[in-house]
């Protein structure tokens, strides 16, 4: 015959972490950066992609030579995509990694 007696699990430091309102101030700070971020290369991919798709006229306009607007749009994709690793390292560096760090100390404090 077993026993269905549920044994309280101690929680560990990670949990108690997690649920630490630090935490939680951390997690939304990266998220108020992250997706609003995320959706705005997104769509401005979309728009390329779109634009590529039905917007022939408009895509093979010539600007100088032999560089098109879609060339142009297209490159536009590499710079975007540097620029926001850019600001997101410095956004990260400043504002995120120290109140990270911090609270990791803790954590590994409380673990030792």
């Amino acid at each position: 015959m077993t026993d269905d007696v549920e044994v309280p699990v101690a929680e560990t430091a990670y949990q108690r972490a997690q649920r630490s309102d630090d935490f939680q101030d951390l997690r939304r700070r990266f998220r108020r950066f992250v997706f609003p971020m995320t959706a705005i290369f997104l769509v401005w991919y979309a728009v390329y992609v779109l634009l590529a798709d039905y917007a022939h006229d408009f895509m093979s306009q010539r600007v100088s030579g032999n560089i098109t607007v879609g060339l142009l749009f297209g490159l536009g994709q590499f710079v975007s995509t540097f620029a926001i690793t850019m600001i997101y390292a410095r956004w990260a560096n400043r504002r995120f990694d120290p109140e990270a760090e911090r609270l990791r100390d803790v954590i590994e404090g409380e673990t030792r």
